[in-house]
């Protein structure tokens, strides 16, 4: 049994005999799609008081379409992994950056609210169930069996670093349009729009003419064969996958936490400025490539669940250090713990992907595993924001943010442990091997 889950693994790695510059060349094209799909759905980060004017929608309408868009992501998560089983990842990328950007460009004419609706949720599609679980099993087939921690590291910490520069451009062209030409904020918006919309219809068109690497891909047949639900139970008896659901969804909740920082620091208690918060909180946001490509390259060189391990139980320390923020006194101080949690949360981040490599999930079924994966590990976007409400409404000030950066705290810990415990299994196996 262990001779086949060992062949099913290297199924799914590139084969050598596609070169290394194909499969970073690929890989390159690969971070530049996912960087720039995901910033069109997200504009409110920045343009949110734009968006509520040009579309003539209040704040609790913008808040309907972001419930919709994220109710359809947990939805499609499971499907996307069954779709990408039997379409091959390079089609359905290719799809899902085209119609995402023909979406952004019916977006760009600032339609009425039901349109809108339309919009969001046809992009909860695109870039969840063609293009999720897709874009995971693409880099997995691209990868050779060492290079896995570094190419997941590429993705997170490549595409973190094309949506800053990305995000540069576009609020530079929105300061030309309104400030330098004196159009309106309207014209502004709709230019960056544009500039995303086309953007991704161009790398679809790109991505569309790549061919899948010799072998990659499953045999047609050995996909048409395939029960769901005897696939679903295939996976369900994997205690490794498991142990990385587990992993997944205590790391993600460390990402959650840094949503926090910036209102966390503005409180009496610590008494940073606005400007001091948004500072140090966008400074966090460029420890994204350090964190997950550093990372990566760690976890081929040595180990990724040791580097993983390391990294959550550091954030976890590092977060409950945060919480003592209102005595420690220096800002500066202050600013080093949080980018040093950003640095670990990107680094958990880029990493656990990379575990589904150990995983010995046979490629055929590669892509429902992502998607089981993710059902799982994800599930905190639909609980975190009603603890946090819950506990910033019911204990003002600092207090409320420290209680839930505990309670992540321990979180991350006990991801640390999940990830010790995949770590001991790996090392049981390959000594029963």
């Amino acid at each position: 049994m262990s001779t086949n889950s060992a062949q099913s693994s290297e199924s799914v790695a590139a084969p050598r005999e596609v070169t290394r510059a194909d499969r970073y060349l690929q890989l390159a094209l690969l971070v530049i799609a996912a960087g720039a799909i995901y910033p069109i759905l997200y504009l409110r980060q920045v343009y949110q008081p734009t968006m509520l004017e040009v579309f003539h929608i209040s704040e609790a309408q913008l808040g309907y379409l972001y419930s919709a868009l994220g109710t359809i992501f947990l939805v499609c998560y499971l499907p996307s992994g069954w779709l990408a089983d039997r379409v091959a990842p390079r089609v359905l990328i290719s799809f899902s950056l085209i119609a995402t950007g023909a979406l952004g460009l019916w977006y760009s004419t600032a339609p009425a609210f039901g349109s809108l609706i339309v919009i969001f949720g046809c992009w909860g599609l695109t870039t969840g169930l063609t293009f999720w679980a897709a874009i995971i099993k693409r880099v997995q087939m691209i990868a050779a069996a060492d290079e896995q921690g570094r190419f997941f590291g590429f993705l997170d910490g490549g595409r973190g670093l094309i949506e800053a520069l990305l995000a540069t451009i576009a609020i530079s062209l929105f300061a030309w349009a309104t400030q330098t030409h004196a159009e309106s904020t309207a014209a502004g918006f709709r230019l960056v729009v544009y500039m995303y919309a086309f953007l991704c219809i161009g790398l679809g068109v790109v991505l569309g003419l790549v061919r899948d690497p010799q072998g990659a891909q499953p045999a047609r047949a050995a996909r048409e064969k395939r029960n769901v639900l005897s696939d679903l139970a295939v996976l369900l008896k994997n205690p490794q996958l498991w142990l990385l659901s587990a992993i997944v969804f205590c790391g993600y909740q460390v990402f959650w936490a840094t949503y926090s920082f910036s209102a966390y620091l503005h409180e009496k208690e610590i008494g940073l400025s606005v400007v001091a918060a948004g500072f140090i909180t966008t400074a966090k946001l460029w420890m994204r490539p350090i964190g997950g490509i550093g990372s990566g390259f760690l976890g081929d060189r040595f180990s990724k669940t040791s580097v993983l391990v390391f990294a959550l139980f550091a954030a976890a320390a590092a977060l409950l250090v945060l919480m003592a923020a209102p005595s420690i006194g220096s800002h500066a101080l202050i600013a080093v713990i949080v980018l040093f949690i950003g640095v670990m949360t990107y680094a958990i981040r880029g990493l656990y992907w990379s575990l589904l490599d150990q995983c010995k999930v046979p490629a055929e079924i590669m892509g429902l595993a992502i998607g089981l994966v993710s059902v799982i590990g994800y599930s905190p976007d639909a609980v975190l924001p009603l603890i946090n409400g819950y506990l910033t409404q019911n204990y003002p000030g600092a207090h409320g943010y420290q209680l839930y950066f505990g309670y992540i705290a321990f979180m991350s810990a006990l991801g640390g442990v999940a990830a010790l415990f995949f770590k001991h299994r790996l090392n049981k196996l390959g000594a029963q091997q």
